[in-house]
């Protein structure tokens, strides 16, 4: 095995992380409104709040593809928050615990909603200070020494999606039989018979847990961007 290095100090500011969505989109990173016009985010994200310096769930939502003359005004939960417009389309939404309505009204009769739930703890980032790098700083081991993922996301074509997303690899440093999660939501199981598997990440912040039923958990935190990527 490599000489391992201490991860404190090799991935400082990694968790200091932020997205934004451009007025072109991936198919995979938004939503389209019913009006055509206006768009928001397609998962909630966690990225580092301006205001507090902690890290929130959040979205992104305002005009699709607008018009010059074009605005509207984007609302959280009957509360408005921001008027955009062809020069500035985009409003960053930061949603609370539970059920989250985010409203784009073009006018009184044209509105699109877009509906978000948090759940508890969802942007929580894990203590991953026991995890260590590897002399070359490309693979990060968790502190229990039952896994491993590559550091730097590459670029692939995700066959759930059939769009090009960031992805990196997860491996079981050892015949264990891994419960793989990706901010929350089951993934796979490794095992000696499946010991990797590419774990594609979304826009943001992602927390990758390997559990080895209830004796340890692994962690990772990885940044998605936004969530799309170009392939080489």
């Amino acid at each position: 095995m490599h000489s391992i290095t201490n991860l404190r100090s090799s991935l400082a500011g990694l968790v200091v992380l932020s997205a934004f969505v451009a007025p072109a989109f991936a198919a995979t990173t938004v939503q389209i409104g019913a009006s055509g016009k206006t768009y928001a985010s397609s998962a909630v994200q966690c990225a580092s709040n301006p205001v507090t310096g902690q890290m929130a769930p959040k979205v992104d939502a305002g005009l699709f593809n607008p018009k010059p003359l074009v605005s509207a005004v984007v609302a959280l939960n009957g509360s408005p928050l921001k008027t955009v417009t062809a020069a500035d389309p985009t409003a960053a939404v930061w949603l609370a615990v539970g059920s989250n309505a985010v409203v784009v009204a073009l006018s009184k009769r044209v509105a699109d909603r877009y509906a978000f739930t948090v759940g508890a703890g969802q942007c929580s980032v894990p203590d991953t200070s026991g995890n260590l790098l590897s002399a070359d700083g490309t693979l990060e081991y968790a502190a229990s020494g039952k896994s491993y993922a590559t550091v730097t996301p590459g670029c692939a074509m995700n066959p759930a999606t059939g769009q090009p997303q960031p992805f990196v690899h997860l491996f079981d440093n050892g015949n264990f039989l891994l419960n793989v999660s990706v901010n929350g939501l089951p993934l796979t199981q490794l095992s000696a018979r499946r010991p990797h598997t590419p774990v594609f990440l979304r826009g943001g912040l992602n927390v990758i847990s390997a559990a080895n039923g209830s004796l340890s958990t692994d962690y990772f935190v990885r940044d998605g961007g936004s969530g799309s990527c170009v392939l080489p």
